[in-house]
């Protein structure tokens, strides 16, 4: 890009300080310093004026707003690797290359779902919670704050991509035997390395798994694929733990099921409706009966400048020319 004109690229939340010094080097870079969402009227300016908009998770680019895009945009350079939040097939009518960030969150995300399937078992959030306030413990006893072990327990992963593998290779260090339901089979080298076994039907596993770890992308196949009807086959002893997204799971029919004694528990990284949370699953979480974090599982330094990094490097390969390393089309979404 060097002698031209650096294009105007709005970055609707406040990155990594790293990463903004780096964009405003390159770029004619419009930073959200006060990392206050952008309401609809924002975005509408931004697109009529950006060549490239960096929005994230937090901001809905539909048809609607895609539509009142300017002449001058060029780029939806996505802060992430979902891009749900995108109406992608809208923006390709409309001309606009859309990118994401992929292969960025895979570990970090694995982290945290394992946390959390430690977390719930083991009842992590109750115990520290007895030693807020006046710290009062009445010290230990054999049966006391007892939850349950994971190792050599049935773990079944729904969605066996680069996130569902990570935690599956995580969870057999744990001594977890490895189910999974996906489109179709891991490669053989993969499936024996974790000695998984696969399901073709979902509703069989669910039925049969100690732990179930949601690891898909939400699509529209994927809107309630944890439907009312799935989450009653699974048994009343059983776990699930969410760190994808909210929407994947029916949250009321998993409440309910969660105060009714039929799930045994749940630890849940995203919401159906966030950033608001059901007063319900806070009244749980109280109870012990689930783990709430509020959108932490990619939550590091290293994966936030790693995802800045490759916003970057496909903004200026757009504008060198090239096709951007991450390009998402519509048929891939």
């Amino acid at each position: 890009m060097s002698g031209r004109k650096k294009p105007l690229v709005v970055i609707t939340r406040k990155l990594p300080d790293q990463v903004e010094t780096r964009m405003r080097e390159l770029f004619d870079a419009r930073l959200n310093l006060d990392d206050r969402p952008m309401g609809s009227e924002e975005l509408v300016a931004a697109v009529r004026e950006a060549a490239v908009l960096v929005p994230t998770i937090t901001d809905r680019i539909d048809a609607a707003l895609i539509e009142q895009a300017g002449p001058n945009l060029k780029l939806i350079a996505n802060f992430g690797n979902g891009v749900d939040h995108i109406d992608v097939a809208a923006a390709a009518k409309k001309g606009l290359t859309v990118t994401n960030t992929p292969n960025v969150l895979t570990e970090d995300t694995a982290d945290m779902t394992v946390a959390l399937m430690l977390a719930v078992p083991r009842r992590l959030a109750e115990g520290a919670n007895v030693l807020k306030g006046e710290g009062k413990w009445p010290g230990w006893s054999p049966t006391w704050m007892l939850g349950h072990r994971i190792w050599g327990k049935r773990l079944g992963i729904v969605g066996m991509g680069r996130i569902g593998t990570a935690v599956a290779r995580r969870a057999k260090a744990f001594g977890l035997s490895i189910h999974y339901h996906n489109r179709h089979h891991v490669a053989p080298a993969i499936e024996d390395e974790l000695e998984a076994t696969y399901w073709e039907s979902l509703d069989q596993m669910l039925a049969r798994m100690d732990i179930i770890s949601v690891n898909c992308p939400s699509t529209p196949a994927t809107f309630h694929l944890l439907s009312a009807r799935r989450l009653a086959l699974m048994q009343p002893t059983a776990f699930i733990v969410n760190t994808a997204r909210g929407d994947i799971i029916d949250e009321d029919a998993l409440i309910k099921l969660l105060e009714q004694g039929k799930i045994a528990g749940a630890g849940l990284d995203v919401f159906q409706h966030e950033p608001a949370v059901s007063p319900k699953l806070v009244r749980l979480a109280a109870k012990g009966k689930v783990v709430l974090l509020p959108h932490m599982g990619s939550a590091t330094i290293e994966g936030r400048i790693d995802m800045g990094e490759k916003v970057i490097i496909n903004i200026r390969a757009f504008f060198d020319g090239h096709r951007p390393p991450d390009r998402v089309l519509p048929n891939r979404v």
